[in-house]
């Protein structure tokens, strides 16, 4: 089983770009590309200068939502996305996230040109892998900061009849119907409900 900071390393040293989710003072949602530029077995480091709308949202609500995709195309694609609790820590591991990101010396070239510049760290969150690479798919949930891990998903009741119904509508036929009730692999599963759709007991529940 991998561990949660393998997946924090995954995705700050493999993807490292990702998508930002966060909401304007309208409560309206606002998406922006932003590097993470460090981790840790306690969170993920990233930052952005005062000066920016993307700044006063963070502030208003701590709140974010983030997705980062690594792979060729759609099948070759591994993805994380993390929600969780973005907190501001100030300028002081700057000089250590340039060093680890030197590319950053050409947008911001100086000390001077950096004084607008702060660091935060998502300490606190949920986190979901998803790899299209892999066959059956393969996803996995994590959580890290004392944050409880969420398991969604659909799964079957006593109320299952064993008519495997389920599986005949499976695109990842990740349902095990060697026993009853049937048992979906979570660790596989699209989350698509067909199986949901489709079970006549109403045995399979959505979580």
């Amino acid at each position: 089983m991998t561990e949660t900071k393998e997946y924090l390393k995954y995705l700050a040293e493999e993807i490292h770009t990702t998508v930002f989710a966060t909401t304007d003072s309208k409560g309206r949602p606002v998406t922006c590309a932003i590097d993470i530029m460090d981790w840790d077995e306690t969170g993920l480091y990233f930052l952005t200068a005062k000066g920016k709308n993307f700044y006063d949202r963070l502030k208003a609500n701590e709140n974010v939502a983030l997705t980062g995709m690594k792979g060729n195309d759609t099948l070759s694609c591994a993805a994380v996305s993390i929600r969780g609790r973005a907190r501001e820590i100030g300028p002081d591991m700057l000089p250590a996230l340039f060093a680890k990101n030197p590319y950053m010396e050409k947008i911001y070239p100086d000390e001077r040109t950096r004084s607008a510049l702060t660091v935060f760290k998502i300490d606190q969150g949920t986190g979901e892998w998803f790899d299209l690479s892999k066959q059956p798919i393969e996803r996995a949930s994590f959580s890290f900061g004392g944050v409880s891990e969420e398991n969604g998903g659909y799964f079957v009741t006593d109320k299952c009849i064993g008519c495997k119904l389920c599986y005949s509508k499976c695109p990842q036929k990740c349902i095990d119907i060697s026993q009853k009730p049937v048992v979906i692999r979570q660790e596989h599963c699209l989350h698509c409900g067909n199986c949901f759709e489709i079970c006549p007991a109403r045995a399979i529940e959505r979580r």
